[in-house]
């Protein structure tokens, strides 16, 4: 079994392909992770080993990262009872707590150097987007969130948790341009509930007001973000902020893909996560090849395909060893 420890989500996934889940669990807001882990270890037939990679150590209910590490390792220990491999920036080999922090796109990566060869790595989830440039049978990207940040192999925008001010500065609305109010008054999730992208189902985190996962709902959160009720730009004046939210996410991450492919020389893009979708499209754009890893793995291996893929990496260093 492979693990994805983020701080907004927690991932699972069986390195035969048979099982994959993801569970909404805020680690900022001290959500039950052991208990999770407990029901994960406890499922028929039991893992033979657990591998696992971290991204949660950046939730702010941790002090710093190397607390977050500390952590969070101890509880996959306490939760499982078959040995329990953790993959860092370098693979299972590691002598740094350090090295594991926000190491899951390295073993996507590694996977993926090993099945594709050169590519584009691009995996979209509710947060934030990996862009890993793959040559010579590995990842050529920085080593930190940081450093990835300030190359741009890290966008910090997500198909669902970003806000929606972030994203847009101002909306055309009304015949006029509007700034968006800085305020966590509605995300992206309300954008793609609203203009029927996604079902209430896959609203998989919290609203910005605590209120309801519906249509109707969405749209009031979008009216909010101009400081406006629904009643008084309408329905079509919070679709308009919807649509324009969306647009402006497309031009980022088409702007980023484009950014990586020419700067390593690249015309493949590998493509995951539950945006995969937006990073088909934006590849078309660009004039890309794309590889969408649902169509290889299944959807829910690609919603979750570093759990997969360090759970594949295990694997196959299990059986080098016997």
């Amino acid at each position: 079994m492979g693990l994805d420890i983020g701080g907004a989500n927690t991932k699972a996934a069986s390195s035969d392909c048979l099982f994959a889940d993801s569970v909404y669990l805020p680690l900022w807001k001290h959500a039950p992770l052991c208990e999770l882990l407990s029901r994960f270890a406890a499922r028929k037939p039991e893992p033979q080993a657990v591998s696992v990679v971290i991204t949660g150590e950046l939730a702010d209910c941790f002090s710093s990262k190397r607390e977050g590490i500390e952590s969070l390792t101890a509880v996959v220990k306490q939760a499982f009872s078959c040995p329990v491999l953790f993959w860092g920036t370098e693979g299972f080999s590691w002598s740094d707590p350090m090295e594991l922090a926000a190491a899951n796109w390295s073993a996507s990566a590694a996977l993926l150097a090993q099945e594709f060869g050169d590519c584009l790595f691009v995996d979209m989830g509710s947060t934030t987007t990996d862009i890993i440039p793959i040559r010579d049978g590995r990842a050529q990207a920085a080593k930190t969130d940081f450093l990835r940040l300030a190359t741009g192999e890290l966008v910090y925008m997500g198909r669902l948790r970003t806000r929606i001010d972030a994203l847009l500065p101002s909306s055309r609305l009304c015949g006029r341009i509007v700034p968006l109010a800085p305020e966590f008054f509605a995300i992206m999730a309300d954008a793609r509930l609203a203009l029927d992208q996604i079902s209430p189902v896959h609203y998989v985190c919290d609203t910005a007001d605590g209120a309801r996962k519906d249509r109707e709902a969405a749209l009031r959160r979008l009216a909010r973000t101009v400081c406006s009720d629904l009643e008084e730009i309408g329905e079509a004046g919070a679709l308009a902020i919807a649509k324009q939210a969306c647009e402006r996410q497309k031009e980022i991450l088409v702007q980023s893909i484009a950014r990586q492919a020419e700067k390593h020389c690249l015309d493949r893009v590998i493509a995951a996560g539950i945006g995969e979708g937006q990073i088909t499209e934006a590849s078309a754009f660009l004039g890309l090849e794309c590889v969408a890893l649902s169509e290889k793995y299944g959807a829910k291996i690609s919603d979750v395909f570093p759990a997969f893929a360090v759970a594949r990496l295990a694997e196959k260093q299990w059986a080098a060893v016997s």
